[in-house]
């Protein structure tokens, strides 16, 4: 199997539908304007879309969102994608892929929110929804959602390393505690469901609101403090409030949230990974944000 990026383009996506689906085999097949980072993406007519993952190890997220999502969507507040079909390998491309419902929405840059606060309360309606489901055999932590839900020891050294690495471009000391802090705790209730990557590119927003949560390839039952980040790295003052009071959880997870948004901030500064244009635009910012919430909570 081909562990590198394979060539992905509109005539593959085309290919794959009209041999795999002959029923959609007549449905134009375009780029999307703005897709995420683990799959590319193309529209198959006006209602569907096409995802490829870029990477074998974005692959196994296909078939957890095909089996998962359909039992999870009932029971959320928002929107989330439907699978509708999961294509095969093929001479034209290495790996499982899929087919969902287009969700109409922008991506939920800040300016294009109408009331952050408001914005942040019904994220927290859909993640305490998501938390309320019962786990039933859900998938853990592990490498097929990249940890997330799971310790945050997997990323010591890493994150240890992306100190080191910056020097005194970051204050090493205030980070090391936060990062120690986040360390020294875990989630002792029932593993709750995670999205795993709550992010700007995955939420969508139609008339100022949240309309959809997007790209659970992430899934996962475990600690939902992974899923704490919009509070960091978008989130003003009033809007930390209402995403706080509308979520149960302990101080203790909100230090193991701080612990992750940290470690993808570091990591990014230190270039040791690349992530999406709005991410990779503003670590330093973010690591400020992290430390003053440190000092504001000890």
């Amino acid at each position: 199997m081909n562990t590198e990026e394979p060539h992905i383009d509109v005539d593959v996506a085309r290919s794959l539908v009209r041999s795999q689906f002959p029923r959609w085999a007549d449905l134009s097949v375009a780029p999307v304007q703005s897709e995420g980072w683990c799959n590319r993406t193309f529209h198959l007519g006006d209602r569907m879309v096409i995802r490829l993952p870029r990477h074998v190890a974005y692959t196994e997220q296909v078939r957890k969102e095909a089996d998962w999502l359909p039992r999870l969507a009932p029971l959320l507040p928002f929107s989330v994608p439907e699978p509708l079909a999961v294509g095969a390998p093929s001479e034209h491309y290495p790996w499982h892929w899929s087919v969902y419902n287009w969700i109409e929405g922008e991506t939920a840059r800040p300016e294009r929110i109408a009331g952050m606060s408001a914005f942040a309360a019904d994220l927290a309606e859909f993640l305490s929804a998501l938390q309320a489901i019962s786990p039933l055999e859900g998938p853990g932590p592990g490498q097929h959602n990249f940890y997330r839900g799971g310790a945050l020891s997997a990323y010591d050294t890493q994150t240890r390393e992306a100190i080191s690495f910056l020097g005194a471009k970051v204050d090493a000391a205030a980070a090391l505690t936060v990062w120690e802090r986040a360390t020294a705790s875990s989630w002792l209730e029932p593993p709750v469901w995670i999205h795993g990557d709550v992010s700007v590119g995955n939420l969508l927003v139609s008339g100022g609101r949240l309309n959809a949560v997007i790209d659970f390839g992430n899934l996962a039952v475990g600690d939902p403090a992974c899923d704490l980040a919009m509070y960091w790295t978008v989130f003003d003052e009033a809007a930390r409030r209402s995403f706080r009071n509308g979520l149960l959880l302990d101080r203790e997870t909100w230090a193991r949230g701080r612990g992750w948004v940290l470690w993808k901030a570091l990591i990014l500064a230190a270039g040791f990974t690349s992530s999406n244009a709005y991410e990779a635009s503003q670590p330093w910012g973010i690591i400020e944000e992290v430390l003053a919430d440190h000092r504001a909570d000890a």
